[in-house]
């Protein structure tokens, strides 16, 4: 390497990402305990494959990379199954099926890789015409009953036959092929947001599969979760602005059991974004991994990726746009472990593994975005569970895909996804730890509370006697998953078995629930009778919860049988005025929202008051995550993320004022001026996920709508019109924005595009695509700019565009210690990544955002295991690829001239 090399990349790059290495901590124990068990060849390919290296795994585990299917263009693999021979059966996203005969541990050998051609005719008279695609494009895989369950995600490639749905393959002439191909059920959804994963029942006897909320719920044969749902909440609705499952109703992504054959379907549960697998424990409970919708980031309805306890007939509340329920609504079931951010890919139980006691009872959750393995630990809390987390496995990039407990007692997991890189891994453990794969859970199982539970869901799915019997008592029972299996039992009874009871209900805890009932199943006649009940309750003397309840059935009540009027609405008004305001963000949030819908003279005034003392407590999406822990393991989703948490939005404002956008009643001139002033100083301050604008701009434009016509133009100025693009959805560009059409740039084309053509190039533009490629977020220009990365003012007198190119296109070629990150590998497994800033005997101070550099976070030394020094830098590669040939070489000439407008390649050349 050149010295002008060399140079530039300490001068240019930046590191960021975390650990890379086979072990996080006692790294020279455990490489003595792998080199007296493993062969030289074994060793050889641990110690030099780069896949491993860049790994952190926990104390005691070894890692294998045993394929690349990508390498093999085989393309880029997202499910997995063993069948019953031990073999490992596969699926490219986009294309075949694959069967894989793997080595032994520790042998270093390469596994035999065969693609499974089925469904492709090769008959002599095979119309040659069209492309040989058999079956594949699944993203779930199951072998069982002697047969491979395919769950093919693909409807729109005419030249593949086989669309979306749960197929059957079977080999029934012994060649160890299979030749017969039953469609089980014809799905309508594709994509990832498609069907996805089968697992096996606990008991052996049925099949389970989900799929997420772009996939239409088939007719079934039985129903768990009452057939009733709707949309559910008097929050003015907006959809994505962008689009995105606009067309998607209640109730979303959902989990069905099905029959071997195929011939009956029972609904299990519903109200999932998109769960893409699920597990069982060792107790048969039901458990799944649901994805966030990261362009809500920052608003008040945005909820992160989080495990689920999946019980029978369970919701859990995902509605398009804004309406997505809250966890501590009745009617749904709350998470037992917010994640974070991410991309959740698969989910394991740990049954089966050789791991130590500590990951008996664990999931283990995949991340497909930031590159992470989450071992969550479950722990039996009543009829359901609480869990605690931890990082099991983690490297980037690593775009995790699926994965499974080998027959062998070995973790087995894949990359790709999107046509990544694709690659195959097997994780094991060779530590000094005993291992048992005994079911351990008989606490979870044996517990009073979830045989109770599972007693209840005894009468889930059709008329049973003795249901009422038993469910009415549990309605008011103490444990919130009691009380949901008790409703549910009650709601599949004959309406004329409970009606009355329920009319007639005095204890506020069961009247909430049995009012929820009849507002599932009840006449519209009966909404006045439901809600002079409701408003009998006396307000103080619930807990806070208990308040959540009744409010929220309140809202359930009007959305389901309509406004009230007369006596009845003056009745309710003085019932939620003189409770409102509360001292709790969620009964703010409710109380709010259905005076707004009732036309509460005084709402107005009292939820404006409530801006000044609004704080963003977020109590109920407290995830185990930090979204500052992952901006700088992923330079494309981290650097959105920096910049959303440099100017996050107050999200009770944001609430407040979408709730107000519907408000008729109440106003003065002062109120709107308030009002209305709120919008221009949040698009000015805040930033969230891609649709922060958009939602904000339809709830102004929604606003608008109730202003006297002769002040429209008025209040629509002073809102912020002015700041925004024609479409709403982004704060108009002050600055010049590239032309395009942008390219993929790739070093020789740009470098053919640009060198020796610096002449006569355009300052103030070179200057606008220093901004515009976010150069100047990060990096300095003659004291203008960023101090995150080195000042470029004397870039051009040392180094050539060659050099610079390099750098820019592929940052992570070479990184400077000078500003590389730290990975702070916590005793507890976790692991930290940012700058260190300073640091004293106590503690390191580090800075995690780029976009807030002054923001610091402390680490006390007590807890810190190692730390090593990054090599994955924060600039992302492909910065440029908004640039067209004559952007590209008026950024180069900037960059070149050092900001200096006198420079020679600002003039003509001679």
């Amino acid at each position: 390497m050149n010295k002008s090399t060399s140079g530039i990349k300490l001068l240019l790059t930046l590191s960021v990402s975390f650990m890379v290495g086979t072990s996080c901590r006692n790294t020279k124990e455990a490489d003595n305990k792998a080199q007296a068990s493993a062969t030289t060849e074994t060793k050889a390919v641990q110690v030099t494959s780069p896949k491993v290296e860049k790994l952190k795994l926990p104390t005691g585990f070894q890692a294998e990379h045993l394929y690349s299917p990508s390498e093999n263009k085989q393309g880029s693999w997202v499910a997995m199954a063993f069948d019953n021979k031990g073999r490992l059966i596969t699926s490219d996203q986009y294309g075949f099926l694959y069967r894989l005969e793997l080595p032994a541990m520790g042998t270093g050998g390469r596994p035999k890789v065969e693609r499974l051609n089925v469904g492709i005719d090769n008959s002599v008279n095979a119309d040659t015409t069209k492309p040989k695609v058999g079956m594949g494009y699944a993203q779930g895989l199951l072998y069982a009953f002697n047969s491979l369950y395919v769950m093919i995600n693909h409807n729109s490639d005419q030249n593949f036959e086989k669309g979306s749905g749960l197929y059957r393959l079977q080999d029934l002439d012994g060649d160890d092929q299979f030749e017969k191909i039953t469609l089980l059920k014809n799905l309508k959804g594709e994509g990832e947001h498609g069907p996805h994963s089968i697992k096996l029942s606990p008991d052996g006897k049925s099949l389970y599969v989900v799929a997420g909320n772009h996939t239409d719920v088939p007719e079934m044969n039985a129903y768990r979760l009452p057939k009733v749902w709707q949309e559910d909440n008097l929050f003015p609705l907006i959809k994505d602005p962008r689009g995105h499952a606009n067309d998607r109703m209640a109730p979303g992504g959902w989990i069905a059991k099905v029959n071997p054959e195929g011939t009956n379907w029972e609904l299990i549960a519903a109200g999932f974004r998109n769960t893409y697998d699920i597990a069982f424990n060792d107790a048969g409970d039901l458990f799944g991994y649901d994805s966030d919708m990261e362009w809500d980031f920052g608003m008040p309805w945005y909820r992160p990726t989080r495990i689920c306890h999946v019980t029978s007939g369970a919701e859990f509340g995902w509605r398009t746009g804004n309406s997505k329920w809250s966890p501590t609504y009745p009617d749904n079931l709350p998470p037992v472990l917010n994640i974070g951010q991410g991309s959740p890919t698969n989910l394991i139980y740990s049954g089966g593994a050789k791991f130590p006691e500590k990951y008996r009872q664990t999931l283990f959750a995949f991340d497909w975005s930031f590159g992470i393995i989450y071992a969550v630990h479950l722990q039996p809390q009543g009829a359901s569970y609480s869990a605690t987390a931890e990082e099991f496995i983690s490297g980037s990039p690593l775009p995790l895909t699926d994965g499974t407990i080998g027959p062998d007692g070995s973790l087995y997991f894949m990359t790709g996804g999107r046509r990544l890189d694709s690659d195959l891994y097997r994780v094991y453990y060779t530590g000094n730890d005993a291992v048992t794969t005994a079911n351990t859970t008989q606490s979870a199982a044996s517990s009073p509370l979830n045989q109770l539970r599972k007693q209840l869901e005894e009468y889930h799915g059709e008329p049973k006697a003795g249901a009422i019997a038993l469910a009415w008592p549990n309605l008011k029972h103490n444990d919130r998953f009691i009380r949901y299996a008790a409703r549910i039992a009650v709601e599949h009874q004959p309406l004329a078995e409970w009606q009355n009871k329920a009319l007639k209900e005095t204890d506020p805890v069961a009247l909430t629930q049995a009012s929820i009932a009849l507002a599932h199943f009840g006449d519209k006649s009966l909404k006045n009778t439901i809600l002079t009940n409701l408003t009998k309750v006396n307000y103080s003397a619930l807990s806070e919860s208990q308040k959540v309840d009744l409010l929220r059935t309140i809202e359930l009540t009007l959305s389901r049988m309509g406004k009230t009027e007369g006596a009845m609405n003056a009745r309710l008004n003085s019932y939620l005025n003189a409770n409102y305001p509360a001292q709790n963000n969620e009964l703010n949030r409710l109380l709010s929202k259905i005076l707004v819908y009732i036309d509460s003279p005084t709402v107005v005034a009292k939820t404006l008051d409530l801006y000044e003392q609004a704080k963003d407590d977020n109590s109920s999406q407290k995830t185990f995550t930090e979204s500052s822990d992952l901006i700088l393991r992923n330079p494309q989703y981290g650097l959105d993320i920096a910049n959303m948490l440099a100017k996050i939005p107050p999200a009770q404002q944001t609430y407040y004022a979408t709730a107000l956008s519907m408000a008729k009643a109440g106003w003065s001139t002062p109120l709107r001026e308030k009002y209305f002033s709120w919008y221009t100083n949040a698009f000015k301050n805040y930033a969230g996920g891609r649709s922060f604008v958009g939602f904000l701009d339809k709830a102004r434009k929604m606003a608008l709508q109730n202003v006297p016509k002769d002040k429209f133009d008025y209040y629509n100025k002073l809102s912020g019109s002015e700041m925004l693009t024609t479409s709403g959805l982004d704060i108009a560009a002050t600055a010049v924005q590239p032309k395009g059409p942008g390219r993929n740039w790739k070093l020789p084309d740009a470098v053919a595009a640009v060198e020796g053509k610096l002449e006569n190039r355009n300052f103030e533009q070179g200057k606008a695509m220093f901004a515009a490629s976010l150069c100047s977020s990060c990096h300095s220009m003659r004291g203008e700019g960023g101090a995150i990365g080195p000042d470029l003012t004397q870039l051009g007198t040392r180094f050539s565009v060659n050099d610079m190119l390099e750098s820019i296109i592929d940052p992570n070629k070479y990184v400077s210690d000078q500003y590389a990150s730290t990975v702070f590998v916590l005793k507890d497994g976790s692991s930290v990544v940012g700058r260190l800033v300073k640091e004293d005997a106590d503690k390191y101070s580090i800075s995690q955002n780029p976009f807030a550099p002054e923001t610091l976070r402390d680490i006390p030394k007590s807890e810190v295991a190692q730390t090593k020094i990054s090599n994955v830098s924060i600039m992302m590669p492909g910065m440029i690829n908004r640039l067209n040939e004559e952007e590209l070489k008026d950024l180069l000439a900037y960059l070149m001239s050092g900001g200096n407008k006198e420079h020679t390649v600002y003039a003509a050349k001679k």
